[in-house]
């Protein structure tokens, strides 16, 4: 049975792309299959793993508001091993146009991952920056929520209000979404603000907390530019380190490995 979790943060810069892309990747090496759904606009997680390769090239767009089956979209790469549905520029209108559809327009992604989910063991959305149509139907397809939340003042207004889009969805559209976790991201622990910060997000959530942080390294930035994952670009790097430890700790907490 395969798991659907929406990375998502309203706020932008969280590290949610890097996040999807670096997660999605260290499953895959351990021997899981995903696949990775950019419903950002901005298409960075795309643009990370060089998954746009021709000018008119069908993506989430086409799925959502054409009809496009999936399966037609999907971009197998080799280089992290995991499938895409890439995006672009032209979702940037896609909440006005979903409005336009009426009842049922919280449910089109759901409906349009019916015919593949399974062939897989996780299902990542990375989510656009806002609280709009499209991250509604991220939530609504979704089976848990994974919040990155930047080592920074304001942190904790950020998730509260995603919080309270999450009950909202539960009490509209998806009444199992659960919250999968909260990653500290852009950690640096030689600040007292990272550390300050990390020890109040810590005691306002508990355990929804994971234990690993991810730091702030040059060598997450650069790994896009190549279009590969953090595990190809640099494997020992701090980032590599972080990540595959949140991969770890993230299956410890689905499959008790």
């Amino acid at each position: 049975m395969s798991k659907v979790i929406a990375i998502s943060n309203q706020k932008g810069g969280v590290g949610k792309t890097t996040t999807a892309i670096n997660l999605s990747s260290g499953l895959s090496y351990m021997g899981k299959k995903v696949l990775l759904i950019d419903l950002d606009a901005q298409g960075n997680a795309s643009q990370g793993l060089q998954a746009i390769s021709h000018r008119g090239q069908k993506t989430i767009y086409n799925v959502m508001l054409e009809n496009a089956p999936i399966e037609e979209v999907i971009v197998h790469k080799t280089e992290p091993h995991i499938d895409i549905v890439p995006a672009n520029i032209t979702l940037a209108g896609a909440d006005l146009e979903l409005d336009k559809i009426g009842n049922g327009k919280e449910q089109v992604l759901k409906n349009s991952l019916k015919a593949v989910r399974d062939q897989y063991d996780y299902v990542i959305i990375d989510c656009p920056p806002s609280l709009g149509i499209l991250n509604t139907n991220a939530l609504t397809a979704a089976d848990s929520v994974l919040i990155p939340v930047q080592c920074e003042y304001y942190a904790l207004e950020g998730v509260t209000q995603l919080l309270l889009t999450i009950r909202l969805v539960q009490q509209l559209y998806n009444p199992d979404l659960r919250i999968e976790g909260i990653l500290m991201t852009m950690f640096n622990i030689t600040t007292k603000l990272s550390v300050e910060v990390s020890q109040d997000v810590r005691q306002n959530f508990g355990k929804q907390v994971y234990q690993t942080n991810i730091p702030r390294n040059v060598k997450l930035s650069e790994a896009p530019s190549r279009g590969v994952s953090i595990f190809e670009y640099d494997i020992s790097s701090a980032g590599a380190k972080a990540y595959g430890e949140l991969t770890r700790e993230f299956l410890r907490r689905n499959e008790g490995r």
